[in-house]
């Protein structure tokens, strides 16, 4: 039997150490290693034993998060996961925090209803495996990543659709604008930064699901606004999918895409979790492949589970190109690894060229036939 992941809990309130140590110590893969009040403690914890993953407040007595994270991250890298209140969600303290190293953010456990309380533990318990896995500094852990099974399929929300329909439906679709189709999970936040950077102002529509917990993809979209050619920011409901802009789905909602004639425009709706994940990339790549057939392109990016790599197959079984990040650059090689396993890839490239394979897909894409619908 493998070891089990050892977490370092670093956080002030005394509750919140409680509540995280009885959601991890629950998980069979996962265990306490120590808990500390403020990263002075925690430091002596890792000179004693190094933790697999810390899970890292912001808000601290004697030294901020922040401030600690960078530390390790120069000192001694060990995989972080951000645990914030949703009263500090949003903060652009968060997106430098996933700026300086830490691979993922979840909210701190809610304990308010049973249902609450069950979402806090699949999320938290999955972004500790995650982050046990993950690449920093470009050097790899060497386990295997663990696998995630989906107790949910697209289905829940979207259904799928027969042979014989996908058929027709891929003989009415007219050709329109081309769409890009974008999902993500651990690692996924510099990731789509390197790759939307790298994009011109003049790009095809971009519509992405980043896995983040409410009210912090709103933070994250301002952050890329602030730096791309492309305009970016936070979908809301009813929302055009036009070209120059990239929309984001809001943490803890789904988005899929629709379609009026030749136009589009998201829909965000509620709904159970899907693959594990609200929002779900398998939720939207499905919607994609049913409204946008070959007009649209599918990437998968780095993350652990299998999001999305049943939806890329759907794209990419209604004519759209297809794309797998590479092993080398992911920073988990879990949803790109299940896509490439299911024959969902048309290409597996590396995250350096996938900005490139969004231009060349735009630039060969049949142009609108005006009006068609």
């Amino acid at each position: 039997m493998s070891q089990k992941i050892r977490v370092l809990i670093v956080d002030d309130s005394a509750s919140v150490r409680m509540a995280l140590s009885e959601i991890i110590a629950a998980d069979p893969d996962l265990e306490v290693m120590a808990t500390a009040a403020d990263p002075y403690v925690a430091a002596e914890r890792i000179r004693q034993e190094v933790p697999d993953v810390i899970f890292l407040d912001i808000e601290l007595p004697r030294m901020d998060g922040l401030t600690f994270l960078r530390k390790i991250m120069a000192q001694r890298p060990i995989p972080v996961v951000i645990c914030s209140s949703l009263a500090q969600a949003g903060s652009e303290t968060l997106m430098q925090a996933l700026e300086a190293g830490a691979v993922d953010v979840v909210s701190k456990p809610r304990v308010d209803t049973a249902h609450f309380l069950q979402e806090s533990r699949m999320r938290i318990c999955d972004a500790a495996k995650a982050a046990a896995h993950a690449k920093l500094r470009g050097v790899r852990k060497a386990a295997p990543a663990l696998a995630i099974e989906a107790k949910l399929t697209a289905d829940a929300v979207l259904p799928a659709v027969s042979e014989t329909r996908r058929t027709s439906l891929m003989a009415r679709l007219p050709v329109t604008e081309p769409i890009v189709a974008i999902g993500a999970s651990t690692g996924g936040t510099e990731a789509l930064r390197e790759v939307l950077e790298a994009l011109p102002a003049a790009s095809p529509a971009i519509v992405i699901v980043q896995h983040m917990p409410e009210k912090f993809t709103a933070a994250f979209a301002r952050r890329l606004d602030a730096s791309c050619a492309v305009s970016v920011r936070e979908a809301q409901d009813g929302d055009a999918v036009v070209a120059g802009s990239v929309l984001i789905a809001p943490g803890n909602q789904h988005m899929q895409l629709v379609r009026n004639g030749s136009l589009y425009s998201v829909k965000i709706v509620d709904g159970p979790h899907v693959s594990r994940h609200r929002p779900s990339v398998d939720v939207l790549f499905r919607s994609t492949a049913q409204t946008a057939g070959r007009n649209a392109m599918g990437i998968l990016l780095t993350g652990m589970g299998d999001d999305g790599a049943r939806g890329l197959l759907e794209m990419k079984q209604f004519g759209s190109p297809t794309i797998a990040q590479d092993e080398e650059t992911s920073v988990v090689f879990g949803m790109p690894k299940e896509a490439i396993q299911r024959g969902a890839a048309g290409k597996v490239v590396p995250l350096g060229r996938v900005a490139q394979e969004i231009i060349g897909f735009a630039r060969s894409a049949p142009q609108r036939i005006g009006g068609a619908a």
